[in-house]
């Protein structure tokens, strides 16, 4: 086998799922071991890891969402009652899930990378600060700086690209939300006598 093509060495995150698979624990009862057989065994199976994990977690997503609209009126496809839409998307979001799923024991790809914390706070904190601002700065000012922020988390951060980014999806949420669907968002805040 050349480089390319070798197994992905552990799979983190595997010894959580030998919780919920007691048949691959030996007699002893030591958690260590149970986690070290079922890596091994899903391992030699996986084959790319990011497809496997996107999976798992778009199955959780759209199982988790099934169980909370689980009680509410489903409807029909022409009189939808408040958990029709929500059961449709989840539906497909599980089928998409299960693809991808099926995908990471065929197709081979890379392992997954080291968590994106800078990203992950980027993003929360600039859609944060988004809501936080919309309604005192207006949307000329809340949705470049939703942008700026949100693109700084990207290795491949460019002023340029991300000001282009933001004045283009400016203008577009200016003309479809508020001229074309009349969402009620001040372009300018009260920040700035408007």
């Amino acid at each position: 086998m050349s480089a390319q093509q070798q197994r992905p060495g552990p799979i983190p995150g595997l010894c959580y799922i030998s919780l919920l698979v007691p048949f691959y624990s030996d007699r002893s009862g030591r958690g260590n071991d149970r986690c070290d057989r079922l890596e091994n065994v899903l391992t030699s199976f996986i084959r790319n890891p990011k497809d496997f994990w996107t999976g798992i977690i778009y199955v959780a997503f759209g199982m988790a969402a099934i169980i909370i609209v689980h009680d509410y009126g489903m409807g029909t496809a022409l009189k939808m009652g408040p958990a029709y839409f929500p059961t449709v998307l989840s539906g497909l979001l599980i089928v998409i899930g299960i693809i991808s799923l099926i995908r990471s024991f065929i197709k081979p790809g890379s392992p997954v990378g080291r968590y994106a914390y800078k990203g992950l706070l980027l993003v929360t904190a600039s859609t944060v600060l988004f809501g936080w601002i919309v309604r005192g700065a207006g949307l000329v000012i809340a949705l470049p700086l939703l942008v700026i922020v949100s693109s700084y988390a990207s290795k491949q951060f460019s002023w340029k690209y991300s000001l282009a980014m933001a004045a283009g999806l400016t203008v577009f949420c200016l003309l479809i939300f508020l001229k074309g669907l009349g969402v009620p968002l001040p372009i300018l805040g009260s920040w700035f006598g408007r």
